[in-house]
């Protein structure tokens, strides 16, 4: 098996300590659920615990601790009251998954700023917080690594989904110069970018006063299951993003070749 700084990772995931961010529902939940078989240490952050406590009960197993931590990332108190207990309890995180992520549907201009100021902490702030605070834990293990969740959102701007586009800019460049800059550390950087996935994301995003935006074709959707394990075997082989669904990429690989004079064309229907 192939070895990368004197470590093999062809197993990375076996027995890995991760921090799963977003754990009570959607791509979060799917995560816990596929590492919870191979995992030792799971520690599952987001605002319900309710349902934080309710997936422990499900995938509880001997050999495996699970810690629930209630945790509203868009307020900069609890991710440093987070970070403070994580020091505390001496863990040894060694595979952060900043899944975590809100979106908006909608004009920018008929947004209400709350919810945009929340968006910008957690797909923003509290991402980039928390990796910089686990960074010497994950550079002090055999073997690390980071998997950002964005989105193709990322790929260009989006009228209506403004934003949230631009968040996920940031994430995705982000997450390719922490990937230069941590090159023979032992900590891996991945970008896991989805498109359009079947879990209560849409329904969150969408606003109660504004008509919702066109579903995407079903032929582009991808299964929760898919997204996660296509993600953990690119973490496996480290390699710098993955787009789970051949038709997802390959569009989004057009999409990529396209001039912004071209694209600009498009973007201003939709906006329309």
């Amino acid at each position: 098996m192939p070895l990368r700084n004197g470590v093999n990772f062809m197993n990375f995931l076996d027995h890995c300590k991760v921090l799963i961010t977003g754990a009570s529902s959607g791509l979060g939940m799917e995560f816990a659920r596929q590492l919870a078989p191979r995992a030792s240490t799971l520690v599952l952050v987001a605002r319900r615990v309710e349902r934080l406590e309710a997936l422990r009960r499900d995938l509880e197993r001997p050999g495996l601790t699970i810690h629930c931590r209630q945790t509203d990332l868009s307020d900069r108190a609890d991710v440093a009251e987070l970070v403070a207990w994580l020091a505390s309890t001496g863990a040894e995180i060694n595979f952060l998954v900043n899944n975590a992520g809100l979106g908006d549907r909608g004009r920018f201009e008929n947004s209400d700023w709350e919810r945009v100021r929340q968006m910008l902490d957690v797909n923003i702030s509290a991402l980039t917080q928390l990796t910089h605070a686990l960074l010497p834990m994950l550079k002090a293990q055999a073997g690390a690594a980071i998997l950002n969740v964005s989105s193709v959102a990322s790929f260009l701007p989006i009228p209506k989904l403004a934003v949230y586009a631009a968040t996920k800019a940031y994430v995705s460049s982000f997450s390719e110069a922490l990937r230069a800059e941590l090159r023979g550390t032992g900590v891996r950087v991945t970008t896991l970018c989805p498109g359009p996935v079947d879990t209560e994301f849409g329904e969150a995003a969408s606003r109660p006063t504004s008509p919702d935006l066109v579903s995407p074709p079903e032929g582009l959707r991808v299964p929760a299951q898919k997204v996660v394990a296509d993600a953990l075997c690119a973490v496996e082989k480290d390699r710098a993003r993955i787009i789970p669904g051949w038709r997802v990429a390959l569009m989004m690989g057009v999409v990529a070749m396209l001039p912004m004079a071209l694209l600009r064309c498009g973007l201003n229907r939709r906006a329309r």
